[in-house]
């Protein structure tokens, strides 16, 4: 990290900023905070003179105090927003905890809707824009199941768009066991 990134950096600890819930969307007007950790860890899109963040960046970002996401101008707690967005979304615990073991990890995580899987994994050090993801991860609970055809499809989608498969598999403890997965010709 250059000094001048580090010295912001420091400048913006301790510092939130507020995004508003507006529909399906969680969107943020541009601040210097936003700007920092979209520049740093590629958190939300820029679009419109707005940031927004998906539901799980949006959670990520609360869980660690960057974010106050507001609804009608009223704050909602992290876990009140993680039980309403559960109702909706029945893997969203798995999924979420996938996403910050990820990020607290290093990785850069997006989504990858495109591809079939739901995130795609830059390694560390890299940002979208300036390689390609390395893997394509789909999030497990521990205790469900999928056929082998299921696996085989999961692996032809990592093949074919040139990445390696990553299984995460989440626990009763919402720990996080990873395995990677990648074509081999013998």
């Amino acid at each position: 990290m250059v000094k001048k990134d580090k010295e912001q950096e420091e400048k913006m600890e301790g510092k939130s900023f507020n995004a508003n819930i507006v529909g399906e969307r969680i969107l943020a007007d541009e601040c210097d905070e936003a700007r920092l950790l979209y520049d740093q860890g590629r958190y939300g899109e820029f679009l419109d003179r707005k940031f927004q963040y998906s539901l799980l960046e949006a959670l990520y970002l609360s869980e660690r105090g960057k974010l106050k996401i507001l609804k009608n101008k009223k704050e909602i707690g992290h876990e009140d927003i993680l039980k309403k967005a559960s109702k909706s979304e029945k893997n969203l615990w798995v999924r979420y905890c996938v996403y910050r073991d990820l990020r607290k990890r290093g990785y850069i995580v997006k989504t990858a809707l495109k591809f079939g899987a739901d995130f795609r994994v830059y390694d560390r050090g890299v940002k979208p824009g300036e390689d390609h993801a390395k893997w394509v991860a789909y999030p497990v609970h521990e205790s469900s199941t999928f056929s082998w055809y299921d696996f085989s499809a999961k692996n032809r989608v990592a093949h074919s768009t040139r990445k390696k498969l990553l299984i995460g598999i989440v626990d009763e403890e919402s720990d996080v066991t990873y395995y990677s997965i990648s074509w081999t010709r013998p």
